[in-house]
């Protein structure tokens, strides 16, 4: 089975929709990568949004469907690429973070290997026929199944595109979440880039992410969040007529640190916080237990 590729997008007809299933094979194992290409009828910017990476986040996934139905290709300026499912083995399989075809997290493989896994493959093909024909990359995501957070919207400080990422600060702002976060981008030679939209970043590409929705559930909220997100973005790149009455960039908060606890043994993590708390140093986050109760540690605020 030969890796099909998209067509030119230079070529597609104005103000018409395309849809195509992309397949890959590594021996028996087959994947799908589902497209859709909304073709505009003015010219403007390559505009992808990627959802479904992790196949268990499902307000993502929502919130791309309803924007595939919604969106007038006669209104667009531009073509806008959609991949509603990245990684269908996964959604299929109500999988938390991995492909079940070969174990992997397909936002840890990136820019990947067209001779690897079929997770590695999978990437490799997102890199090379989605990623480096964007001028825009939007990666959406939200909490997976053991994961409680706050609605936000990210892009890295690349110093070395300073206009790439101004325009990501912008459409990060303009998205209208109270909470944003900007990583630092030190991405060595050398070393992968893992995630998706990283790897977009590193390709000079303007990339950002929303994370929207906890928990493996579809809280609607968010799902409209990420729409309303998704509007104000392509307004900001005169892409599609703004809607009115959706965009709110007052008291937005502005975040550049993070920190990563490991937890120090296995067993069942107990707190009584929850994404949103403010906390100092040094306060106590919750305890471990063993599967008996025994407590085993607790956990502090580094």
């Amino acid at each position: 089975m030969a890796q099909q590729t998209l067509p030119a997008y230079q070529d597609l007809t104005p103000g018409k929709v395309y849809q195509q299933m992309l397949t890959m094979k590594e021996g028996t194992t087959v994947a799908e990568l589902p497209v859709r290409i909304i073709k505009g009828i003015g010219e403007g910017p390559v505009f992808t949004i990627v959802a479904g990476i992790h196949g268990y986040e499902y307000a993502p996934i929502v919130a791309v469907q309803q924007l595939m139905v919604e969106i007038r290709p006669e209104k667009l300026k531009g073509t806008l690429v959609i991949v509603p499912v990245a990684n269908m083995a996964g959604f299929y399989g109500r999988s938390i973070f991995y492909n079940p075809q070969d174990g992997k997290n397909l936002n840890r493989v990136f820019p990947g290997n067209p001779e690897g896994t079929i997770s590695e493959r999978l990437a490799h093909l997102i890199t090379s026929d989605i990623i480096s024909r964007s001028n825009v990359f939007l990666d959406i995501h939200a909490g997976d199944g053991n994961e409680d957070l706050l609605d936000f919207v990210c892009y890295y400080d690349n110093k070395q595109t300073p206009e790439q990422t101004s325009l990501a600060r912008r459409l990060t702002k303009c998205a209208g979440f109270k909470y944003n976060v900007v990583y630092p981008f030190s991405l060595q030679a050398s070393q992968p880039a893992e995630y998706a939209f990283k790897q977009a970043t590193r390709q000079g590409i303007t990339a950002l992410s929303i994370e929207a929705g906890k928990l493996g559930g579809v809280e609607f909220k968010s799902v409209d969040a990420t729409k309303k997100a998704v509007y104000n973005m392509l307004a900001e790149m005169k892409m599609y007529e703004p809607l009115a009455g959706i965009k709110n960039t007052e008291n937005q908060i502005w975040l550049n640190g993070q920190d990563y606890i490991k937890s120090p043994g296995k067993g069942i993590f107990y707190s009584v916080l929850k994404s949103g708390d403010k906390i100092i140093a040094g306060q106590k986050l919750g305890f471990i237990t063993d599967v008996f109760g025994t407590k085993l540690a607790e956990i502090t605020a580094p």
